[in-house]
């Protein structure tokens, strides 16, 4: 009975889907439990009255912990970067997530949701949609720890009988995030960095955060266990997320054509670098696969099961821009 009547676990509470998760559930009725870090950013928490567990998801005695008395497990904690060591995302995706499961498997919760990615497809194919069906090839490390991770889930579905979901956001943008899309697409524009590869013809696979955080909640109550569903909105070109963007901010942008063949070297040749400054580089070459390949992807199983309405992207990008300008931290707009 303590089970069932007891919060929801929030890993990841203080990243970017964490950040606009908390608030949404807390909204939504439930009652939340978040494990984090004594050293993130989780002021945040305290005027939304979560209970902080603290630990980390690398430390198996930490996560028990917080997940004990839980009813179910939103599991977004997980490291994404376009650069870094293997080891690294091995440690946190793929044996946290291990670390997860095994304190869900023993707490007896009701509902385990995982966040994992679009991108575990790794390279989409030259024709048709990504469904959930679509195999995965994965073509860097973090595509690789998220994928194992996902068969973590799954399998424990299958040996615990967990009522494990797992949800494949694509390229999520929205507030409270300055890297990946929001950087490409949304920051870099609006300080001047707008270049361009091939015309802007090529299909990214973007999602808004609040939809990310809809599809959580949905999946502790409508999900079907042991499933995969594909979260994302309507694919659209490099170009046309420009000029919704240009429409949102009511004025031009100056784009600058890239070659890619330059893209490319520099990216090459700054990830090189990075070997030896240790910092990720502006433009890594890990980039490659969100920049120069065409994600077509489908949501329409979330559609049907979930009842998922994506976001419009004109009015995420708007709701981005606006947070953009209220932490100050795009520069202001030149002069067309």
């Amino acid at each position: 009975m303590g089970a069932e009547m007891g919060p929801v676990l929030v890993t990841g509470a203080t990243g970017f889907v964490g950040r606009n998760l908390c608030p949404y559930l807390v909204e939504r009725g439930h009652r939340i439990r978040a494990l984090v870090r004594r050293t993130s950013d989780h002021g945040f928490l305290d005027g939304l009255g979560v209970e902080k567990a603290w630990g980390d998801l690398r430390d198996p005695a930490s996560v028990m912990a917080a997940v004990e008395g839980c009813r179910a497990v939103i599991h977004a904690g997980a490291v994404f970067r376009f650069w870094g060591r293997r080891e690294e995302f091995r440690a946190t995706n793929v044996e946290g997530t291990r670390n997860v499961l095994e304190a869900a498997r023993r707490a007896g919760v009701s509902r385990f949701v995982h966040i994992s990615t679009i991108a575990v497809v790794g390279k989409p194919p030259a024709e048709g949609l990504i469904t959930e069906e679509t195999p995965c090839r994965p073509q860097d490390a973090y595509q690789e720890s998220k994928l194992e991770a996902e068969q973590l889930v799954l399998t424990s579905r299958q040996e615990w009988g967990l009522p494990v979901i797992v949800l494949r956001p694509g390229a999520i943008y929205g507030p409270w995030s300055r890297y990946a899309f929001n950087r490409l697409f949304v920051e870099d524009p609006l300080r001047g960095l707008a270049f361009r590869v091939h015309g802007g013809r090529h299909i990214t696979f973007p999602v808004f955060v609040g939809d990310v955080a809809w599809a959580a909640e949905a999946a502790l109550t409508r999900g079907r266990p042991g499933q995969v569903y594909n979260i994302c909105g309507p694919c659209v070109t490099h170009r046309e997320v420009g000029e919704t963007l240009e429409r949102v901010i009511g004025r031009r942008i100056r784009w600058i054509p890239a070659p890619a063949w330059g893209v490319v070297a520099l990216a090459r040749g700054w990830t090189a670098l990075s070997r030896w400054t240790g910092r990720e580089p502006h433009y890594p070459i890990g980039l490659y696969p969100y920049v120069f390949y065409d994600w077509r992807v489908s949501a329409e199983k979330a559609r049907r099961e979930l009842g998922y309405e994506p976001t419009p992207l004109e009015e995420g990008l708007r709701e981005t821009v606006e947070w953009y300008e209220n932490m100050r931290v795009a520069a202001a707009p030149q002069p067309s």
